[in-house]
């Protein structure tokens, strides 16, 4: 994809600031933020993705977004994310341009409410993972993502109600559950993508495998 970093960042900037973001109450869940980094290599944008340990209280082995919950001494959501990810990948939150939020996702089995915030690394950082929290960096070019090949959705049955599911394959990694989720609408808002996760006029898959998700899944 051609798209460099001046017409990345106008083009996010743009399509948060021509929509209202959506607000959850936290109610009873727990409230938390991640980081939808998009860091470039020369001029290659990729999103930033971390794999879980296997220690981790929720969603062992998975990927997310670096981020995590908010604690009493975060001024925003913003510090939250940039906080968590500094914690987990080794990010210098000064090398981070943060380009806006988008709106919160509550999340079914973990009773959280997560609010994604998008930031901009035009030169690529050093992140190595904290060994502890999380096990591995994965780095996917955005182009791979915007292509229809990458995503699926699968119909999950929960509480007798089946639930669309998505997922972006990346080689054998498989992003899904809450993260899946953000990133499609990340997808839809900043590149126009539809609500089944392909590129405007595009084919490809969309789902329909009925499925139960795993104790774990979000």
């Amino acid at each position: 994809m051609k798209l460099d970093v001046e017409a990345f960042r106008a083009r996010v900037q743009g399509a948060l600031e021509k929509r209202s973001r959506k607000v959850a109450e936290a109610d009873d869940r727990v409230p938390a933020a991640v980081l939808i980094l998009v860091v470039y290599h020369g001029d290659v944008p990729h999103l930033v993705f971390t794999k879980k340990t296997e220690t981790v209280p929720h969603h062992k082995g998975q990927f997310s977004f670096p981020g995590g919950l908010v604690e009493t001494f975060d001024g925003t959501r913003v510090e939250t994310a940039l906080r968590e990810a500094r914690e987990e990948i080794g990010l210098d939150p000064a090398a981070v341009e943060v380009l806006g939020l988008l709106d919160d996702v509550p999340t079914a089995t973990t009773r959280f409410v997560i609010t994604p915030v998008v930031g901009l690394c035009a030169t690529a950082p050093a992140l190595r993972p904290d060994g502890r929290e999380i096990e591995r960096v994965l780095e996917v070019p955005l182009e791979h993502l915007l292509a229809r090949a990458s995503f699926r959705e699968e119909l999950w049955e929960r509480g007798g109600e089946r639930h669309p599911v998505a997922f972006f394959s990346y080689g054998d990694d498989v992003i899904w559950g809450a993260t899946a989720r953000i990133l499609k609408e990340f997808l839809a808002v900043v590149f126009g993508v539809t609500d089944d996760g392909r590129p405007p006029g595009g084919g490809g898959p969309g789902g329909g495998v009925v499925g139960t998700p795993p104790p774990a899944g979000r």
